[in-house]
């Protein structure tokens, strides 16, 4: 989870502005640019405060997390040259539904 963006987000969807999130939170607008910047890490319990100062609740939720490109990538050939195992036939011409004759 990247607190910076989680910050701003509920500092915009709030409509305020960084001293007023701070002042809000208990915290300068400098700690809270920071926090964007990805320059100083919040504690937990602080991104909870701040958080509750918007007026918001934090759901923590456990999601399975996807596995990397790489893992993805040879799942993805894999399935790929297992689809080319299976036999194809085409008809030389194309069958299809006439719409709109009785």
């Amino acid at each position: 989870m990247n607190t910076g963006n989680l910050l701003r987000s509920v500092r915009e969807r709030a409509g305020f502005s960084l001293r007023e999130f701070g002042r809000r939170a208990g915290t300068s607008h400098a700690t809270l640019v920071a926090y964007g910047a990805g320059r100083v890490s919040p504690s937990m319990h602080t991104v909870e405060r701040m958080v509750h100062a918007a007026g918001f609740e934090l759901e923590p939720a456990l999601v399975r997390s996807l596995p990397d490109r790489e893992t993805r990538g040879r799942e993805l050939l894999d399935v790929l040259e297992l689809a080319e195992q299976f036999p194809a036939r085409h008809r030389r011409n194309l069958a299809y539904p006439v719409f709109g004759r009785t």
